[in-house]
């Protein structure tokens, strides 16, 4: 029983490794290794009211394709009409951000935060480029005939460039020239504090009949993966759509690439994102706004996910279609407040239900102690007095498998070639001991969804971003530059290994020691803040182990490998 109690726990220990192994595949937009549940995938193209399925129309050299429309036969989306304005970039800045606008189009072009540091310590971040081979903007326009798209030149109307003080708001107005009858007024307004942009798309009809354009919204990137990127742990890069009727669905560029992206292809509500590690951008329209969603590939490398909402505009009429543009951090109640399941891009997998707590209790620690560091330390302490009796159980049980163990070796050497009493006698001295070998495996279970919950609300928090802990430790969302934190972490998992019972097998004496070795490499090279709390875990567990052990008279002894 001895042997078969602690072939599940390794078991229960090994099946946690392949859990987390999963979810580091899925979170990078990768298909689950050993527990694959995604129902084969289904090309993904944008429908239009009718139902018939439109194809993408490149445009040579542009970085993004209009998306096309099912118009009257033969009718195809103009690539822009010839520039009656010079084509300007310019860029205007909030208390938060810097935005630069190209005026082909009125697209967003480059988003700088500058109160988030960037990498290698430049003094912003910027998310959204165009410049040095990067490709991540926002597009929006209008297609269903020779209407004015994200290629049409417009006209950049006067106004501020600089959030002025005691000012909330600024407006950065385009017009486009009319052609097909129809001219566009794109305004753009941004307010103080938020990373939120209000876009007014009005479509103003200046012929004699009706007039039914499609309005477009698209964010396009390339397929390159965020920087900043680990080989030992992995975070998604890559579009999302989200709707009541499916939730959040993420899609992989490979999939965009072979086909076989499937996204909730027609709502009336929900939103598109591109998401990478910390932030997100995305276009939010207003419930009840009926739009066709779609993921595409536009050109070499790059890839766009973007909505297409109807309008009809009767002669001399202006309609407007208003919606949001999403560029910034993914600050979990902040995305909350502003659409409903924008919060979900900050994704934790199937350990929602647990994780959305644990980072709550884990802000509000912060917000008593103002250092995140300090902060993680206080919840998995927090979490260990609320699993206290639950853990005790295991440590008893295991107290009392290690005060039985002198017998149990003994008995092992005297029936070694006879195998069915060896078993035998082996029942007898537990149920004399009153000794259950399976007693720690419900407790060490129950918690193992906890902390893979609690990993998860670590690796995917931009608090952890640029903050520091103490001394050498600058930045928690990055590996320890001396490699300090890891090789403690190693020291207290083969501290709590000694501690515990020597398995009577061999083979799982030797596996008791190579399992924590093997998994503590991988923390040489996992985020400060991620290590800091198995630390604070494992300092804990022995504590609260070596209590037990002395409470029930089996005093603490380092129990050595002995290999042969």
């Amino acid at each position: 029983m001895t042997d078969i109690r602690r072939t599940i726990l390794w078991v229960i220990f090994g099946f946690s490794m392949v859990m987390l192994w999963d979810q580091w595949q899925v979170y990078n937009g990768k298909p689950a290794t050993f527990f694959p549940s995604a129902k084969p995938a289904a090309t993904a193209t944008a429908t239009t009211p009718s139902g018939a399925a439109s194809v993408p129309a490149p445009i040579a050299g542009a970085p993004g394709a209009v998306p096309a429309a099912n118009t009257v036969p033969g009718a195809v989306p103009a690539t822009g009409a010839a520039p009656a304005v010079p084509r300007e970039r310019f860029s205007v800045t909030t208390d938060l951000m810097r935005v630069t606008f190209d005026s082909e189009g009125g697209q967003v072009v480059k988003t700088e935060f500058l109160k988030i540091r960037g990498d290698k310590d430049t003094p912003t971040f910027t998310l959204m480029d165009q410049s040095g081979g990067r490709i991540y903007v926002a597009q929006s326009g209008l297609i269903g005939g020779d209407f004015p798209n994200h290629k049409t030149v417009m006209t950049v109307l006067p106004g501020d460039r600089n959030l002025k003080d005691g000012a909330n708001d600024l407006v950065v107005k385009f017009e486009s020239p009319v052609q097909g009858g129809v001219k566009l007024v794109k305004t753009y307004t941004l307010h103080r504090g938020v990373y939120d942009i209000g876009v007014k798309h009005e479509v103003v009809n200046t012929g004699t009949t009706p007039v039914s354009p499609q309005v477009y919204l698209q964010l396009v990137r390339d397929g390159t993966d965020a920087t900043g990127s680990s080989s030992f742990y992995s975070t998604f890069t890559g579009p999302a759509v989200y709707t009541e009727a499916k939730k959040f669905h993420k899609v992989e560029f490979k999939d965009i690439e072979k086909g076989k992206a499937e996204v909730d292809k027609s709502s009336d509500n929900g939103y598109v994102a591109m998401v990478q590690h910390y932030f997100v951008s995305a276009w939010i329209l207003g419930q009840g706004v009926k739009r066709d969603n779609f993921v595409r590939k536009v050109d070499e490398n790059q890839y766009a996910v973007g909505m297409i909402a109807p309008v009809t505009v009767p002669p001399g009429a202006t309609v407007a279609v208003d919606a949001k543009l999403y560029s910034g951090p993914e600050e979990e109640k902040k995305l909350e407040a502003l659409a409903p399941g924008l919060d979900l891009v900050k994704d934790y997998g199937w350990l929602t239900i647990l994780a959305k707590p644990l980072y709550w209790l884990l802000n509000q620690l912060h917000s008593f102690i103002g250092n995140w560091g300090w902060s993680i330390m206080a919840l998995v302490l927090l979490i260990k007095i609320a699993f206290y009796w639950l853990q005790a159980k295991g440590y008893e049980s295991m107290a009392k498998m290690k005060a039985v163990n002198p017998k149990v070796m003994a008995m092992r050497e005297r029936y070694k070639d006879n195998p069915q009493q060896m078993q035998q006698e082996m029942m007898r001295i537990y149920k004399e001991e009153k000794v259950n070998p399976l007693g720690g495996c419900l407790p060490i279970f129950i918690q193992i969804p906890v902390f893979i919950a609690l990993y998860w609300v670590l690796l995917s928090s931009i608090e952890m971003r640029n903050a520091p802990w103490i001394g050498w430790i600058h930045d928690l969302s990055t590996p320890d530059p001396y490699f300090i934190l890891p090789a403690v972490m190693t020291l207290s998992s083969l501290l709590q290994t000694a501690l515990n019972p020597v398995p009577p097998d061999p083979m799982q004496a030797k596996m008791m020691w190579i399992m924590p070795l093997a998994f503590s490499v991988m923390f040489f090279f996992f985020p400060a803040g991620l290590v800091l709390y198995w630390i604070t875990n494992n300092v804990l567990s022995i504590a609260q182990q070596w209590l037990i052990n002395v409470r029930m008279g089996v005093p603490p002894e380092f129990n050595l490998p002995k290999f042969k």
